[in-house]
């Protein structure tokens, strides 16, 4: 067997590992298994990847990679619609490899997900605060990310627990997760007059040059109210 050391062989291993997730989605990783599929010795895979938890959070963070290829760019647009987009990827992500999702999200650690690290919270992080900079949230920022990804995950794992994808299900639990953050302000902006007040109220400073503090609070009420 090749026993090479390039990152050729890094990817190589990785790709392999990647499959057999896919095939037995759920059960344990041999790395023995994983060495005989990429065609290396295991010295070479731990070369690389050091403990099988290095391999694992390899793998994780090609699934993250993967995940997050799928979601719609979202700049310029409503930022509620973006969290739409996301969900939907999220589990479309979720329910076409399972293996990988029960790696990333089915198998907690307590205390290991850092949500600043997380780049799905990241970009859910950034459309909440859009959504908040337009005055379209009724909880906090942090509330109402931590609501959207709990309620997601929770959604993509029961259709993997089933093996049964359920878009209604899941397009019903994304607009009532949606509601609840936003209330009223859950239905994407069309109109032109919404639409450009929004985009002033992202992009008004905290306090303008030539305002004072209470005109400035009463022109960001305008704008919400607009």
């Amino acid at each position: 067997m090749a026993d090479s050391r390039t990152p050729d062989t890094r990817t190589r291993l990785l790709e392999a590992a990647a499959g057999l997730l896919a095939a037995r989605p759920g059960e344990d990783l041999s790395m023995r298994a994983v060495c005989e599929a990429a065609g290396v010795k295991m010295p070479t895979l731990h070369h690389f990847f050091g403990t099988k938890d290095g391999l694992l959070e390899a793998l994780a963070a090609l699934g993250v990679d993967r995940l997050m290829a799928g979601v719609p760019p979202h700049a310029d647009q409503d930022p509620l619609q973006g969290v739409r987009e996301l969900w939907d990827a999220h589990v479309a992500f979720g329910v076409a490899n399972p293996g990988f999702y029960a790696l990333m999200y089915g198998q907690p650690v307590p205390g290991s997900l850092d949500p600043a690290e997380d780049r799905p919270t990241r970009a859910l992080t950034e459309l909440a605060l859009q959504a908040d900079r337009q005055g379209r949230l009724v909880v906090d920022v942090e509330q109402a990310v931590a609501q959207v990804m709990a309620a997601s995950i929770g959604v993509t794992l029961r259709q993997i627990v089933l093996d049964a994808p359920d878009p209604e299900l899941s397009a019903s639990a994304r607009e009532a997760t949606i509601a609840a953050v936003a209330g009223d302000a859950a239905e994407v902006v069309h109109d032109g007059t919404s639409s450009e007040a929004s985009r002033l109220l992202a992009a008004l400073p905290e306090v303008p040059e030539g305002f004072t503090p209470a005109e400035a609070a009463l022109l960001r009420q305008w704008l919400k109210a607009l």
